[in-house]
């Protein structure tokens, strides 16, 4: 058979163009997505959530859930133009309708692909080999595959590929082509006259394809192309089917409302691909409304589709430029129609308060790559057009951020679409960026108090910034991942990182969004105007009580802050202006009462008038600046608040499950009682709300423990360091200490919470999440931590202080293992090995007083830090030399030993005095008849006194038994301080008194349950005083005990001796030690007392002060003229009163401060005022009263505590007798008549001090209790 000419196979293949096909191929194309994958396959992290789009999810496997490995949405780069949603084949969400349309044989096409070339056309009878011959040179000088370089296309083949791009025909009916009957009767009547260029003749195709569909009323124009008339909505991946269905959510927004069937071919062709299964109903999300408009952007969208597909198979033919000046003209014109469907101006006009017809497309992800580009291109220059066509989309979009949630990956849809539009530009001008920030709800003006959360409700980001984890801000969340009977840590971990991975997608799209309006010249002013309204509005959240309904959310918050943190990254800090904050176009508005680092109001307004002057030195602020400190203040008001929720709800959880375990364990008591339906009723809420708080605390986990995140704010905290640091020494990073001691004032007025929140977030990751602690900027930590613990001069907060010692005692290895390297770099700092511990010695003294009404009790917390990281210190070689140094010589060792023994006194008291009250009551509970005839109130208010007394005994018990270390560990390495004159008295009483609650008569009170529920350990607390009794046994020591009669008697030793034997606390050795030292010091006790005896009755003449002369009621100050009441003198011996509180008053009186007046008191000698200076008399013992007093001022202020409240004129060698206060007798007259000496009669002075007559009863030794 001869073959055919390239005229004749061109002529047919006209014809059968025109005629349409009637066969269909037996190998049907399929879809250029999954032909040409985009990437090699990612697996899934985690399977995504069942989706509720309006499609249908069945068996969705983790390659082709929406999120893959990489998190991010992928759009696709090809001509084809469909933005998929990852890199994966299988993830490409292609449509049901485009698969199956360019599934049919198009043969009739001279660029189709070889496969579809090569079928054999029955009806032209000609051979296959002859066929195949002629089209392959064919193809060879017009297909897409190899054209040759010279051949040019006709325009035949230009008509050829119009015909199939817009599916038409001219001249026979098919179904798979749209009959266009007015052109066919134009080119019957004068072909050449039908169009002048081919720009015309597209422009005449798509206006009579239109007008058909708006025209024709029962016929669908659309019904004739097998699956386009199908939405594009339909999924892309084979296991997804399109649900039709009907808005059932009338109170919706407009967007989501009118919603129908596609009719009936749609879901037939649907059933043809393949979709099975139980369709959900998901009305709620991207449905589609079914009217003309939309079969028409349908139509459009996809010939706008296939200009791409046609450039991707042809791509030398397209390159050609007659070619590719025609696709560019079908793409424009497409645009250019679509504009006038969205417009309305084909069927009715439309309002942009009508939802847009484009949105359920752009949710869906199934616009071709460049279909709002090139909207946007087109429209954008007639601003009544570009509005009225995306004011509407941008409306939609913010509807649908509003309906989403994280239950499901959907969330990110209109977050993609907003951002991609606005990445949009044509030169330097992004026009969406522009019509966004233009929008009245851009930035709405507060109409109520809650103007944080009003932002957030109204503004036109505030819908795609909040999106959240948190379960008060979103409780789906909580439903879908936390909602099984059981939250176990495996499964909380895996939702956690799907969940952070979530956060992370959205929020990339967010800093895409918000980065494309700042580097639009045009939008960068409204831009920062609006980031800084948000952290104005939400100045409350700072606040330590703050009512969240005035506020914006954490998770928008956090949103907000993760945005700004990518903004800073690149941020140099010789960009920064560090007085930005009192700039006068600062964007931030601080409020007046906020507290400076070291400066009042009135010193900062002084400082501020100063440096403006006339000419004010402050240039225009850039944008690192204020991009920097709107982060700034961002951390402030998000992460920070949030971390405090977060450990308020681990509290609250706590709470409750203690009153669960409490009602659990007392069920016995009160199930027959009459209030047993009300603890069941509380105990069954409780649970409930246990339930609740562990699901938030599980949502809470994923939205605040990410780990990038917090490594993010850390990077960021490090950077605020470094900028602190050049302020308070230019030559960083190369500081000396100490610091000058002029504070600068540019960091004397910043706010206090710039240094406080970098307390705050270390303290933060170091409990909950540590192994975010070891960054680059953890250096520039180390050393700001070091900086400001050495000058604690230049923070006026002594709380301020406190907080950065606790970071430093969290991160000690003894409370904090996984810290220990960030500790070790502290220690072995080069700046603290020769300031840190006498600055920390120091504060320890200073802290007695900070000002708050609860710093007495502050004070022992501070000062428990502080020595666990004494003990640390003591251990490292560096600092074992500082401590020397200090205790030899320096100027703060006798104050802090002071402290020490006043804090141990209090603390070993009162928790003892604790346990004794448990003790009582467990006694009580035991015996059941007993207990059971007290009343029910009474047996309840002891038991809620037996719970206080519990949680004190274990604080104070704690806080003392840390005390008691540190003398132990103290007195074991230097003991020459302990034994100074000032010192050893009162170490010696407090010692004594301690064994004497030990081991004394009483000591069978201290015997409770489950000692170590409340951390005491008598055996070792009795170690460790008596070991510190072996440490410091020398005779000036054993002098001291001697001294005080008060607790020390030998019976006591003995017992003591005796309960170490039984109990094997010490060794034989060591006991023998003890014993030997309490002999020597009852030889003393015997040598004092032959003294008293001999000179018991000398003469008044010969007396000393101590029994000569009275105090009188009031003594004046000679430096201060401050008068002082004598009961307002407070004792120098330090030992405990037995009097209810006497151990709190002591504390409270017995540093610098006059208990009446707030000011401190200057240290000073005493005299009587003028007329009780006459009653004394001038004789030559009141000049020898006068210069002792000097002496013994001289000491006090060397001890740096108050003069004494006893008589100011005792002798320190007769003090022993006196310092006795326990009952009644004189305390002369007892020891005389104990002595058998003369009894004598009492003088004024005996009058004022008693001793209690201690029977032999009260001091035989009682049996071993608490040491079994």
């Amino acid at each position: 058979m001869e073959e055919l000419s390239a005229d004749e196979i061109r002529r047919r293949r006209l014809a059968r163009l025109a005629g349409g096909q009637t066969s269909q191929p037996t190998t049907p194309l399929t879809s250029p997505q999954r032909e040409n994958p985009l990437g090699p396959p990612i697996a899934a992290s985690a399977p995504g959530p069942s989706q509720s789009l309006g499609l249908n999810v069945h068996n969705m496997t983790p390659a082709t859930s929406p999120i893959g490995a990489s998190g991010v949405a992928h759009r696709s780069q090809s001509s084809e133009g469909v933005s998929s949603l990852s890199s994966s084949p299988s993830n490409s969400l292609e449509t049901q309708s485009q698969s199956l349309s360019r599934s049919q044989s198009m043969d009739i096409d001279g660029v189709s692909c070889e496969k579809s070339m090569s079928q054999v056309d029955v009806d032209s009878g000609i051979e296959n080999m002859e066929v195949d011959e002629n089209d392959r040179r064919e193809k060879r000088s017009v297909s897409d595959k190899e054209p040759s370089s010279g051949s040019e296309v006709s325009e035949e083949q230009a008509l050829q590929l119009v015909c199939k791009i817009f599916r038409v025909s001219w001249k026979d009916r098919d179904r798979d082509v749209i009959f266009l009957s007015s052109l066919s009767a134009q080119f019957k009547q004068n072909p050449k006259e039908v169009f002048s260029d081919f720009k015309d003749l597209i422009g005449q195709i798509l206006m009579e394809v239109l007008m058909m569909s708006t025209q024709t009323r029962d016929e669908n124009p659309f019904a004739s192309l097998t699956a386009t008339s199908q939405p594009i909505a339909a999924a892309r991946s084979p296991d997804r089917n399109l649900l039709l269905t009907t808005g059932s959510n009338p109170g919706a927004s407009p967007m989501f409302c009118g919603v129908g069937s596609f009719g009936a071919s749609s879901l037939s062709s649907l059933g043809a691909s393949g979709g099975t299964g139980t369709w959900d109903s998901y009305s709620d999300h991207f449905t589609i409304e079914t009217c003309k408009e939309t079969d028409m952007l349908n139509y459009l969208i996809e010939c706008f589709d296939r200009v791409g597909i046609e450039e991707k198979k042809a791509p030398k033919m397209c390159s050609q430029p007659a070619v590719s000046q025609l696709l560019s003209n079908i793409r424009s014109q497409c645009i250019s129609h679509t504009a006038l469907v969205l417009q309305g101006s084909l069927t009715q006009p439309r309002s942009v308060l009508q939802p847009s017809f484009l949105v359920p497309y752009m949710l869906c992800r199934n616009l071709p790559y460049g279909f709002m580009q090139e909207l946007v291109r087109t429209t954008h220059q007639d601003e009544e057009v570009f509005k009225q066509i995306f004011i509407p989309i941008l409306q939609g979009l913010a509807l649908a951020a509003k309906e989403c949630s994280l239950d499901s990956d959907y969330f990110k849809y209109p977050l993609m679409a907003l951002g991609e539009l606005c990445e949009t530009k044509f030169g330097k001008t992004h026009p969406v960026c522009n019509l966004v920030a233009s929008l009245p709800l851009w930035l709405p003006k507060s109409l109520s108090p809650g103007s944080g959360r009003e932002l957030q409700r109204l503004s036109y980001l505030g819908a795609f910034f909040s999106f959240s984890v948190f379960a008060e801000d979103d409780a789906k969340v909580v439903e879908k991942y936390f909602s099984g009977p059981a939250i176990t840590l495996e499964n909380t971990r895996v939702v956690s990182q799907s969940l952070q991975h979530y956060l992370e997608l959205g929020r990339q799209e967010l800093f895409k969004i918000l980065h494309s309006i700042l580097l639009n010249g045009e939008t960068r002013e409204a831009a920062l105007g609006y980031m800084a309204a948000v952290v104005n509005a939400n100045m409350k959240k700072a606040q330590m009580q703050t009512d969240d309904r005035l506020v914006s959310t954490d998770g928008f918050m956090l949103n907000f802050l993760w945005v700004l943190q990518q903004l800073s990254t690149k941020i140099k800090l010789e960009t920064v202006d560090p007085t930005y904050i009192f700039h006068p176009r600062c964007r931030i508005t601080l409020p007046n009462d906020e507290t400076r680092v070291n400066a009042t109001m009135e010193d900062v307004n002084d400082w501020l008038a100063e440096l403006y002057g006339d000419q004010p030195p402050f240039s225009e602020p850039k944008f690192p600046t204020e991009c920097f400190f709107l982060t700034l203040h961002a951390h402030h008001l998000s992460i920070l608040p949030s971390c405090r929720r977060y450990i308020r709800r681990l509290r609250a959880i706590r709470e409750l499950n203690r009153t669960v375990e409490d009602l659990k364990n007392n069920e016995s008591q009160w199930k027959d009682s009459p209030l047993a339906t009300r603890h069941r009723e509380m105990l069954k809420r409780c649970k409930t709300q246990l339930k609740k708080l562990v699901r938030c605390k599980a949502c809470a986990d994923a939205g605040l423990l990410d780990e990038s995140f917090l490594r993010r704010c850390l990077n960021f905290y490090g950077l605020l360091i470094q900028l602190l640091l050049r302020i308070l020494d230019p030559a960083y990073p190369d500081i000396t200490l100490p610091l000058n001691s002029d504070v600068p004032k540019v960091f004397a007025a910043l706010p206090e919470f710039y240094v406080e929140d970098v307390a705050e977030f270390l303290f933060f990751i170091v409990q909950y999440s540590p192994q975010v602690l070891y960054e680059p900027c953890t250096q520039d930590i180390v050393m700001f931590l070091v900086v400001m613990l050495c000058n604690q001069n230049y923070i006026r907060n002594p709380y301020l202080v406190a907080k950065l010692v606790e970071v430093m005692f969290m991160t000690n290895p003894a409370v904090q293992p996984r810290t220990q390297k960030f500790f070790e770099m502290i220690e072995n700092h080069p700046l603290s090995t020769k300031l840190l511990v006498p600055s920390l010695m120091k504060f320890y003294t200073d802290v007695e007083h900070t000002g708050a009404t609860s710093e007495f009790y502050d004070k022992f917390t501070i000062r428990y830090h502080i020595s666990t990281i004494f003990k640390s210190l003591w251990q490292n070689i560096a600092h074992h030399g500082t401590f020397m140094e200090e205790f030899n010589s320096g100027k703060q060792f006798v104050r802090y030993i002071n402290m020490l023994i006043n804090d141990t006194t209090f603390l070993l008291d009162e928790s003892l005095e604790s346990l004794k009250r448990i003790h009582e009551v467990q006694e009580e509970m035991k015996n059941k008849d007993q207990w059971d005839q007290l009343p029910r109130d009474q047996q309840q208010a002891r038991q809620s006194q037996l719970a206080q007394d519990e949680r004190v005994s274990r604080s104070y018990l704690a806080l003392a038994t840390e005390t008691v270390d540190m003398f132990h560990i103290l007195t074991k390495q230097v003991q020459k301080p302990f034994l100074r004159p000032e010192l050893g008295p009162r170490l010696a009483a407090m010692l004594n008194f301690n064994l004497q609650q030990l081991c004394g008569p009483k000591c069978r009170d201290l015997k409770v349950e489950n000692p170590e529920k409340y951390g005491f350990e008598p055996k070792k607390l009795l170690d460790q005083l008596t070991d510190i009794y072996l440490q410091l046994d020398c005779a000036r020591f054993a002098k001291a005990i001697a001294d005080d009669q008060r607790s020390y008697s030998k019976e006591l030793f003995e017992e003591v001796i005796s309960k170490m034997r039984k109990a094997g606390i010490k060794s034989t050795i060591a006991i023998e030690k003890f014993k030997l030292l309490a002999e020597k010091v009852e030889e003393i006790v015997a040598k004092n007392a032959r003294a008293e005896i001999d000179y018991s009755d000398a003469p008044d003449e010969f007396r000393g002060k101590r029994t000569a002369l009275s105090l009188p009621n009031s003594l004046i100050g000679v430096t201060s003229k401050h008068v002082t009441q004598k009961d307002r003198i407070l004792p120098s011996d330090g030992h405990p009163d037995d009097r209810p509180g006497a151990a709190a008053l002591r504390h409270h009186h017995g540093p610098l401060h006059h208990p009446a007046a707030p000011a401190q008191l200057p240290y000073g000698p005493l005299q009587p005022p003028d007329a009780d200076r006459e009653h004394a008399g001038t004789s030559a013992r009141t000049e020898r009263t006068d210069s002792r007093l000097d002496e013994r001022e001289t000491e006090q202020r060397s001890l740096n505590r108050p003069p004494p409240r006893a008589h100011p004129l005792l002798e320190a060698e007769a003090s022993q007798a006196s310092r006795s206060s326990v009952g009644g007798g004189h305390a002369v007259q007892m020891l005389e008549a104990q002595r058998g000496g003369r009894p004598r009669e009492p003088t004024q002075s005996d009058q004022t001090v008693e001793i209690c007559k201690v029977t032999e009863e009260e001091r035989s030794p009682s049996p071993v209790h608490i040491f079994k």
